[in-house]
């Protein structure tokens, strides 16, 4: 099978082209890093399959970053058929510096100038035969976003692959063109593979080719030593990039007409005066995430209901009630409450169906709450919130394939630099709001390894779609109890734990990560209209792996969850007929139960541990749980609220259920709001889930991890405390702040005595 590779600059449209090619769902954002590693699909629609290979977006073939040295090896070592070189056609001559390294392998190419619709809509031209005979490979005009020109583009490829190419050079009529031939002859004589390409590295004192080739090295030191440019004195890198530019403007640059000369503002950069400013970005940021929070858990949208003094409705009992109910209650619910009310209208209808039908076929009491205590109440209250998690993740995409969230980065590292890390860093850790998986893959695009280590360390506060449910849940319970809308809840939330990684990572920097922070450059793409097919995929992705673990470790979960509550340690079974339902009236002597509140006192520095007595180590059960899976503190709460109040109940409603049984609380629940917050607070924060844990572990050096997990658990611990403590005693904060200042004088002193050698 033939074997294409594309390669390109980040944001130049390569994933997007691999997804069209491919149908592959690979993840497509509208910034750089998207792709960390190489992903392999298949073509379909030629003659033949083809196997393409999707490399991660590189602005060169230098080894700056772990990316480019991915691809570099790739096409060196695995020697693909073709290399597909994906051109963004409204930066030409930026991405063609790319293309004048490839052009340098012994290796057929084809160049795709991809956004060529972009181009014509802004009424600019480019000769693409013009430029095909300058450059002297195939070249093909396409748009991978709308699909056009796809099938050209492989087609020449395929052709072009059956004849052997051998490297060619723009810098012919540079000043060391000779040295590249000499080192060039040299290479051929020890019958290296693609000498030309490593000549001009070795000239250009290349760290992996000084290692390749120590010996050939010699020539380029004596010719050094006798050169002595006025602009760039010995560094030939310098030398060489400049005659790369001057080649691309007087040859390539000349085949693409500009309607408008001269520098012009694009729409781009008229927006960007305002989402990007000093002064205005961040404010702009968090009003955008208030929306997002709002618009996804808002009990009372655009607070209609308290500014026009809305009465509820008293529709009476039925499907007809019920369903108006999703949609109003005395105010105007939010689109992502909507979603989650007809979800959760759904789950009751059909298990409620499902119960009946068990029932009436003569199933025992066991029976019948083992699959509805155990098993529907658990994956009903995960799986009512999925519309409302596809809702909040639909935002963030919008959000990233437009390229506002490559401004976020850019304006972030405005405030991350000054406490030890760069906007670079910022990028897998908003991808963890989608999930912490590929954010902590992410992590091996930073050269520098405290800043990865600072960053793995904090993706876990930049919640997954698998917390969201423990939000909305918990956050709906304390607003139900406090007056509070969740919306408001569920932002103040977002907000207090990316303060948390911040104040983290200034700690992390002062103390066992020092060093000084790496440069930051990026590319700010072109906003653009999302796809709604790359969007459709993305959230189709996303949620088939929601489903997959509700179906398998959540399944599992709930029902050891429920067996582990319904037995003693002497394997007892403890529930009893009553009134011809089976209840478990002796929950507190069950395995779970002992177990809970044997640990239950761990927690109580959180507000939920000691204090809450009898009932409390239900909350302790759920932390603990969700480090399997997040998706299980809710389950969790289901299957526990089932057994303590009895019959089916929503999530939401069954946290409160919780919180009204417990014996010190029953008369005044809203004690709990602070503990509650507390528990929100360390479950956003903690040892993420297993697969997390397993992923960040591959990115740690080996025998450095446990004091990732040991950061996990200290910084969970103490800022759930805090949170406790503040809420429920507001003037501790003064001392809290005083604390903190203190520690900081103490730290900075210290390393002032000690600076880094």
């Amino acid at each position: 099978m033939l074997k294409f590779a594309l390669a390109g600059n980040p944001n130049s449209g390569k994933t997007t082209l691999f997804n069209n090619l491919t149908g592959s769902t690979a993840h497509v954002g509208n910034w750089p890093g998207v792709t960390v590693d190489k992903r392999e699909g298949i073509y379909k629609k030629g003659t033949k399959p083809v196997s393409l290979v999707d490399l991660p977006g590189i602005y060169s073939l230098s080894p700056y970053t772990p990316e480019e040295v991915i691809s570099r090896n790739f096409i060196l070592d695995e020697k693909p058929d073709c290399v597909i070189n994906i051109v963004d056609v409204t930066n030409l001559e930026r991405n063609l510096y790319l293309t004048t390294q490839i052009l340098e392998m012994d290796v057929p190419i084809v160049i795709a100038l991809n956004m060529i619709d972009v181009v014509e809509k802004q009424g600019d031209k480019i000769d693409a035969k013009a430029l095909e005979k300058k450059i002297g490979v195939p070249v093909v005009k396409v748009s991978a976003l709308k699909g056009t020109g796809l099938s050209e583009l492989m087609a020449r490829a395929i052709e072009v692959c059956k004849t052997k190419r051998m490297g060619k050079t723009v810098l012919e009529d540079c000043k060391i063109s000779h040295l590249i031939g000499d080192v060039k002859l040299a290479l051929e004589g020890q019958e290296i593979e693609n000498p030309l390409f490593h000549a001009i590295k070795l000239v250009e004192n290349d760290e992996l080719e000084i290692q390749m080739h120590p010996q050939t090295v010699k020539t380029v030191e004596l010719f050094k030593a006798h050169f002595n440019d006025e602009l760039f004195g010995t560094d030939l890198e310098a030398l060489i990039a400049d005659a790369r530019y001057k080649y691309i403007s007087k040859h390539f640059s000349p085949t693409m007409t500009k309607k408008q000369k001269g520098i012009v503002d694009t729409k781009s950069d008229k927006i960007d005066k305002v989402l990007t400013n000093k002064w205005a970005g961040i404010p702009i940021f968090l009003a955008i995430l208030f929306a997002m929070f709002h618009l996804t858990f808002g009990e009372d949208f655009l607070y209609l209901g308290k500014i026009f003094n809305l009465p509820a409705l008293d529709m009476g009992e039925g499907s007809g009630a019920s369903l108006v109910a999703c949609f109003y209650d005395g105010a105007v619910f939010s689109p992502g409450v909507i979603l989650f009310n007809l979800m959760g209208l759904l789950t009751e209808t059909v298990f409620g169906w499902l119960i009946s039908l068990i029932e009436s076929l003569g199933a025992s009491q066991v029976i019948v709450s083992i699959i509805g205590d155990g098993v529907i109440i658990g994956l009903s209250g995960v799986l009512s919130f999925v519309p409302q998690i596809v809702f909040l993740l639909m935002i963030l995409s919008i959000l990233e394939d437009t390229g506002y969230m490559a401004r976020v980065a850019f304006i972030l590292d405005r405030i991350f630099r000054r406490f030890g890390v760069s906007g670079r860093a910022f990028i897998p850790m908003i991808m963890g709001f989608g999930c912490s998986i590929p954010a902590m893959i992410n992590t091996r695009t930073l050269a520098d390894e405290r800043e990865k280590t600072m960053t793995l360390r904090t993706i876990p506060f930049f919640s997954c779609g698998a917390k969201l449910p423990i939000l909305a849940a918990v956050s709906g319970a304390v607003a139900s109890l406090i007056g509070i809308d969740g919306g408001l809840i569920s932002f103040s939330m977002y907000v207090l734990v990316m303060v948390t990684a911040v104040i983290s990572i200034l700690a992390m920097r002062s103390t066992t990560q020092r060093g000084e922070v790496s440069p930051f450059i990026m590319e700010l793409p072109s906003y653009r209209l999302p796809s709604f097919n790359a969007l459709m995929i993305h959230l189709w992705d996303k949620t088939k792996h929601y489903i997959q673990k509700v179906f398998t470790v959540i399944l599992v979960s709930t029902i050891a969850i429920w067996l582990l509550t319904n037995f003693s340690w002497s394997w007892e079974f403890l529930m009893q007929e009553i009134d011809g339902e089976m209840v478990n009236i002796r929950i507190n002597e069950s395995i779970l139960g002992s177990i809970g509140m044997f640990i239950q006192p761990l927690f109580t520095p959180l507000g939920f541990g000691a204090q809450l007595n009898s009932n409390g180590w239900v909350f302790a059960v759920a932390a603990i749980t969700g480090l399997i899976a997040k998706e299980n503190v809710i389950s969790t709460f289901g299957a526990l609220a089932a057994c303590i109040a009895g019959g089916m109940v929503a999530t939401e409603e069954g946290i409160s259920e919780v919180l009204a049984m417990m014996n010190s609380v029953t008369a005044s629940p809203t004690a709990l709001w602070p503990a509650m917050i507390a528990f929100i607070v360390f479950n956003m924060t903690t040892i993420p889930c297993f697969a997390a844990v397993a992923a960040a572990k591959g990115e740690t050096p080996k025998g450095k991890f446990k004091w990732t997990l040991l950061f996990w658990i200290v910084a969970s611990f103490i800022a759930g405390t805090i949170t406790y403590v503040v809420l429920s005693w507001w003037w501790t904060a003064f001392i809290i702040i005083a604390l903190f200042v203190l520690i900081g004088f103490a730290i900075k002193f210290y390393n002032k005595k000690h600076p880094i050698k």
